[in-house]
Order: C-alpha cells, then structure tokens, then sequence
C-alpha cells in the first residue's frame, strides 16, 4: 500500500509519486539517502533516536524505489542499512547503468528487482505491485470476497453483485484494506497511515469524505458499518 521514492532527481521523483498515486499507492518521496533512512526509522540524521518511535512516515512502508546513485548517503548504503536491520520493506533499485555487474552487484547489496533507466512506467508499477505481494507480512489472495463483494488486487477490479463499482485509486484502497480486515474495526487513523501520503492532514476529514463517496458507489444495502468512535468495518 505504502511506497517511499527515494530519488534525487526532483522532477522525476514527482513523475514517480503521481503516477504511483494514480495506480493506487500511496506514496512519499525523499531526494537524499539519509531522508530516505529517517523515514524508514533508520534515523542517519539522528542516530540517537529510539527506535521504538517508528519510522519518520507514520506505519511502514511496503516497497522503497531506490535511486542507486543518491546524495549524502548512497543509494548502496541505504540498502546494506535496510537488510541489516531486518526492514520488511521490499526494495526496487534504479540505476542508470545498464552494466550487468551493477545489476548483480545492487542485487547482492539485498535490492529484491532491479530496473534501468529509461523504463517503462507500467513496468515499475507491475513490479511494484509484485514486490508488495511478496512482502514479510502474511500472503493476502489476490481475490478478496465479501458481502457480495468481490475485488481483484491484481487487475485493480472491484464489484458488487455483478455490478462493476468504477472506484477512484483512493476509494480502492480503502476498501481493500476494509476487506483484508475480515470483518474486524478499523480505525479511521489506520485507513489514514495505509491509505494516504505520510503530510496528509489527520484533521482534513479525507478519511470521511472518501468513505462517502464509496458508500454511494457500494449502493444499498450500505455494507460498511461506522462503530461510533473506534472506526468501520465491512
């Protein structure tokens, strides 16, 4: 779900974040390795912080698109960090090299894919994807069913008794993680940390507005329910 961007390229590490966006991610960015640390909850600007407060953006993220060739701490370096301290996220290295030694040697660095530059922007994403469905956390299947409700996580689909619900990326998110719940609560301050970029504003009502608009798509009988202070559950 989430995805942190750790390019020094600005303007393509924008092209990154919107195009992830749009696929359904919910996505930081960071220009320098020791940004990219401090949101991982390594801390390289501030080694005397404990750990236990978690990383920089909130909860974890699922896959980081690493840029190899980073400022003030290198992209290589960046990934020795994240494999020795055991980080789950999943790491996608970009290069600009095309050498095959670089490929083997930023793959036994821990990167789990590798991508040259220039690359196809559906093939990031499709590895992306790929990545967040191979992380440490428990195997989700690619069909999620309830309720009449049926979600494809792989073909982005979503229906409800047949009928196709055309959600926005962000109203697929949150349902999906309503899904994945299985019938437990969860909190609107989760569907915030999962669904959305670590500087969305907790006090903007996003998490309202947006579970809105996709109770009038789901249609009636109104499958999510809001438990009064705690949070909705399907």
């Amino acid at each position: 779900m989430r995805v942190l961007v750790a390019e020094d390229e600005r303007d393509l590490a924008a092209l990154l974040a919107t195009g992830l966006r749009r696929a359904g991610f919910a996505v930081d960015t960071v220009h320098a390795g020791d940004e990219a640390l401090d949101r991982l909850g390594l801390y390289a600007c501030d080694p005397g912080r404990d750990p236990g407060l978690g990383p920089v953006g909130g909860a974890p993220y699922d896959v980081l698109v690493l840029d190899r060739d980073l400022p003030r701490v290198h992209g290589d370096d960046v990934a020795r960090r994240l494999v020795a301290a055991a980080v789950p996220t999943r790491i996608l290295m970009l290069t600009a090299s095309s050498a095959v030694e670089d490929r083997v040697d930023g793959l036994d660095l821990g990167a789990d894919d590798y991508l040259g530059k220039p690359f196809d922007f559906p093939e990031l994403v499709s590895r992306v994807r790929a990545l967040r469905r191979r992380s440490a956390r428990p195997a989700l299947p690619p069909l999620l069913v309830r309720d009449g409700l049926v979600m494809d996580t792989v073909r982005r689909t979503a229906v409800r008794d047949g009928r196709d619900l055309d959600l926005s990326p962000k109203e697929f998110s949150v349902l999906q993680l309503l899904l994945e719940a299985d019938g437990a609560v969860v909190s609107a301050e989760e569907l915030l940390e999962r669904a959305w970029d670590a500087h969305a504003d907790p006090f903007t009502g996003a998490v309202r507005v947006c579970m809105s608009k996709l109770r009038g798509k789901l249609g009636e009988p109104g499958p999510i329910r809001t438990v009064q202070g705690v949070g909705y559950v399907l």
